[in-house]
């Protein structure tokens, strides 16, 4: 019987447990353009960890893309991004959004 109930423990950690939330870590990705959806390379894309503020940064690629790696899924995050002296909206990524790599785009309105 014990060693029974210790191969199902075993089973169900291995497994994981429906219904029980998992850690993990995403990838969060978009790109930066302006109003007229002209993507915009050099912008700097901020990720910020509403737990502890901690904040990194990204600057886009010629294509005005942005990547971010090992991002928490148990989270709650804002992005927003930079460009010369516009900003964007705030978006947020949150913790119960369940897509393995989000797809977060930002529009900075340069006048």
């Amino acid at each position: 019987m014990g060693k029974r109930i210790v191969w199902v423990a075993g089973l169900l950690l291995l497994l994981g447990i429906p219904g029980v939330p998992q850690s993990g870590m995403r990838s969060v990705s978009g790109v930066v353009a302006d109003q007229r959806g002209n993507t915009l390379p050099k912008a700097v894309v901020q990720i910020e960890n509403e737990l502890n503020q901690t904040i990194r940064s990204y600057i886009t690629s010629a294509d005005g893309r942005y990547h971010f790696s090992q991002v928490s899924a148990d989270v709650d995050f804002t992005l927003r991004a930079h460009y010369r002296i516009y900003w964007s909206k705030t978006k947020r990524l949150s913790e119960f959004n369940s897509s393995v790599n989000p797809e977060i785009n930002l529009e900075i309105p340069i006048e």
